[in-house]
């Protein structure tokens, strides 16, 4: 897991350099002297998450947070940096069979649910993809606040009881004009381990992959609880979410010791604040043929 913490370092290390007004190209020396160095090549396996959202223009009546720019403003510079994270999905869709992907992180904070929302979003721009967001953080849900949903309808935690008989289509919510279905993860719940456990779990989950082309998970951190864990078997892939500065190594250290290698797709930075300065000047990203061995790099 070295390539992480390379990653994760050049990240921070990025973070704390000014970024200059233009970098002029290097000029070329005198015939036979020697071309320049090339530069560093990125870590792979990471995506480098927008760290600030343009402000879109929408109807200040709407409860959407605006940061979720996959819905608001899909034209968006950090909307395109979405796309990128959902062309390594869709890649390994096809040639990894990755349909179940979910969103965790070491710890609280880092920024899962935005990530997952804006993936979910990002992937459901293909007017013919069926995508199935799903709050699994039955301790402190947020994806139903993000989005603005009234959460009045049962959700995933009414799903799971034994005796509930309730099935997807009585508990997802579906945002038409986002051509995207969410299933909140209904009322609070004092045994949230017991309930993911269940075998409801696993059986909703396989009733969501033959309706749904993707289902991207928000999760629960991986380490300060076992909620993540219990679900390991049910999920194809997952993506961790870190923040530059803020999240300890000995935490990410923890949480990937404790996934399964072959399941980690990537990781998430978010908290770079470096702004690109041309449309050239992205994020590209390619698969090399099998889950967990994704490579990025600056185009």
């Amino acid at each position: 897991m070295s390539k992480f913490f390379e990653a994760l370092e050049r990240a921070e290390r990025e973070a704390d350099r000014p970024t200059p007004a233009s970098s002029p190209r290097p000029e070329a020396g005198p015939p036979g002297s020697p071309p320049p160095a090339a530069p560093e090549p990125v870590a792979p396996s990471v995506f480098k998450a927008p760290a600030t959202a343009t402000r879109p223009p929408v109807d200040r009546a709407s409860r959407i947070g605006e940061h979720l720019v996959s819905l608001l403003n899909p034209a968006s510079f950090e909307a395109e940096q979405y796309r990128v994270l959902r062309h390594l999905v869709e890649t390994l869709r096809k040639g990894a069979n990755l349909q179940v992907v979910a969103v965790t992180s070491p710890g609280v904070g880092d920024g899962k649910t935005t990530t997952a929302i804006n993936l979910a979003g990002s992937l459901a721009q293909a007017a013919d993809a069926r995508v199935l967001l799903v709050d699994m953080d039955l301790r402190r849900p947020a994806v139903a606040g993000q989005l603005g949903l009234s959460g009045g309808k049962r959700g995933l935690a009414e799903a799971l009881l034994a005796d509930s008989g309730l099935s997807l289509e009585d508990t997802v919510e579906t945002l038409a004009h986002f051509n995207l279905s969410v299933l909140p993860a209904g009322r609070a719940t004092v045994a949230p381990y017991e309930l993911l456990k269940s075998p409801r779990l696993e059986a909703l989950l396989d009733e969501a992959r033959q309706r749904y082309d993707y289902i991207v998970l928000d999760t629960p951190p991986f380490v300060p609880v076992p909620d993540c864990r219990v679900i390991t078997k049910s999920v194809d892939g997952f993506l961790v979410v870190v923040t530059v500065h803020r999240t300890p190594w000995g935490v990410l250290t923890e949480a990937l010791d404790l996934i399964d290698p072959a399941k980690v797709v990537g990781l998430v930075v978010n908290g770079d604040d470096t702004r690109r300065s041309s449309y050239y000047d992205v994020y590209a990203g390619s698969s090399r043929g099998a889950r967990g061995r994704g490579a990025w790099s600056r185009a």
